[in-house]
C-alpha cells in the first residue's frame, strides 16, 4: 500500500502548530501506519482545530453523514481525534501529535510502539522544544508558595483543580512506555490528571478511574509526596490536565535531562528555587531524590541551586530537614505570562514557527 496518505498525514501534523518533524529513518511514518487507517489519514487531513459535530463536517467537506459520523465517533474512541459530549451534542476536532494523538494511545501502545517513538523522540524533542511558547509550565508545591501575595489564580494548583467539574485519573503513557522498553519506574503509574468544566464528562470513559474534585486535590498532594513534578498546559484558562512527572520517563523532563535543551526552553516558570548555604546540612535529599532537572548541585560547604536549570516546582522545598530551601518568585521582567487560552498558544506558537496552518482554524 502506498505510503503517500501517511506522508500527507505527517506533513498536516507539521504544519500545527506544535510541530512533527521528519526523521532520517522515517520513524514517523511507521507510527502514524500502526495507528492509522488510511482513510483516517485522510479524514483527519480534513479536520480542524476547532470542534464541529458531525453535520457540520459533512456539509464543510460533502462526505456521507453516516459513513462520516462512525469514523468520527471510531477516532474519537481510538484518540485519533478530540471528542467530547457537551449537553449530548458530540463534537470533534483533530489534535496535535504532543499533547494529543501520542497521549491518547494509552490502550494501544505495545513494544513496538514504544520504540519507534523513542526513536522519534530526540528528533522530536529538538524541533518542539527549540520554540516557545512552552507547551507546559510548573504548577508549584502550593504551600511553599502560599504566603507570596503575588501568587496569580492559575499558578496554584488548587485552583486550577476547582476551575473544573470532571476529572479523570489515568496511568502514565510516558511511565507505560518506558516499562514496555524494560525500564519501570519505581514511582505511581496512575497519576495523569484529565479535567473539565462539565460536569459527567468522563462518566463513561472506558478507560482511567473518575474522581471526585477532593480525590483530585489528595493525588496532587500524593504525587508531591512521590517526587513528581505538576506540569499543566501553557495557558491561563481553559487547561485540561496535570500531568505529574519524573526525570527518567517523562519526554519534558528528559528533554532536559537528555537532549540537553535549557530548562527555560522546555518549561515556563514563575519560580526558582534558593538554597541558604548557612541553614543547609548539606544531606543530600534535595538533589538525589527530589530535583527531577539536576537543578542542584553540591558545594564545599552547601548545596546550590542552579538558578537557569531550576524549574520552580518546590519539591525540594517541601521536604529540606533543615528549611534550608525556598522559592523565590522572579524578578516581573524574568516571568513570561502564559497565552490566555489554547487558541492563543496555537497563534502564538505558529508564529514563531512560521507556519501557515490557517486552513486547519
Amino acid at each position: 500500500m502506498s505510503d503517500e496518505i501517511y506522508h500527507k498525514l505527517a506533513k498536516v501534523l507539521d504544519t500545527l502548530p506544535n510541530g512533527f518533524p521528519s526523521t532520517p529513518g522515517g520513524a514517523e511514518i511507521k507510527m502514524l501506519k500502526k495507528i492509522f487507517t488510511p482513510e483516517q489519514a485522510e479524514l483527519f487531513c480534513d479536520m480542524r482545530l476547532t470542534f464541529e459535530t458531525a453535520p457540520q463536517v459533512a456539509e464543510r467537506t460533502g462526505r456521507p453523514l453516516e459513513e462520516l459520523d462512525r469514523q468520527l465517533k471510531d477516532m474519537g474512541k481510538t484518540g485519533l481525534l478530540f471528542s467530547i459530549n457537551f449537553g449530548g451534542i458530540r463534537v470533534f476536532r483533530m489534535i496535535p501529535w504532543v499533547f494529543g494523538i501520542y497521549e491518547f494511545q494509552l490502550e494501544r501502545l505495545d513494544k513496538e510502539f514504544a520504540q519507534l517513538n523513542e526513536e522519534y523522540a530526540p528528533y522530536f524533542g529538538q524541533q518542539f522544544f527549540s520554540q516557545t511558547p512552552q507547551l507546559m509550565r510548573t504548577l508549584p508545591v502550593e504551600k511553599e508558595i502560599s504566603g507570596q501575595q503575588e501568587v496569580i489564580s492559575y499558578e496554584k494548583v488548587s485552583d486550577v483543580i476547582d476551575a473544573n467539574q470532571s476529572f479523570l485519573v489515568n496511568d502514565c503513557v510516558c511511565k507505560k512506555e518506558k516499562e514496555l522498553l524494560g525500564q519501570p519506574c519505581d514511582r505511581p503509574m496512575q497519576v495523569c490528571l484529565a479535567m473539565a468544566p462539565v460536569a459527567g464528562v468522563f462518566d463513561k470513559s472506558p478507560i482511567g478511574k473518575v474522581l471526585t474534585k477532593q480525590e483530585a486535590h489528595d493525588l496532587m498532594k500524593m504525587t508531591e509526596e512521590a517526587g513528581l513534578v505538576h506540569l499543566t498546559y501553557n495557558v491561563q484558562g481553559g487547561g485540561f490536565y496535570i500531568c505529574n512527572c519524573c526525570k527518567c520517563c517523562c519526554g519534558v523532563l528528559r528533554s532536559i535531562n537528555e537532549l540537553g535543551i535549557p530548562a527555560p526552553l522546555v518549561i515556563n516558570s514563575s519560580y526558582y528555587a534558593e538554597i541558604d548555604a548557612d541553614k543547609c546540612s548539606s544531606c543530600g535529599l534535595c538533589a538525589d531524590e527530589r530535583c527531577q532537572v539536576g537543578a542542584i548541585e553540591e558545594g564545599d560547604d552547601a548545596y546550590h541551586v542552579i538558578k537557569n536549570r531550576c524549574i520552580g516546582c518546590g519539591l525540594c522545598v517541601s521536604t529540606c530537614p533543615s528549611e534550608a530551601v525556598r522559592l523565590v518568585r522572579k524578578e516581573k521582567d524574568q516571568i513570561v505570562t502564559p497565552s490566555v487560552n489554547e487558541d492563543a498558544w496555537f497563534e502564538e506558537r505558529g508564529r514563531m514557527r512560521g507556519v501557515d496552518f490557517s486552513r486547519y482554524k
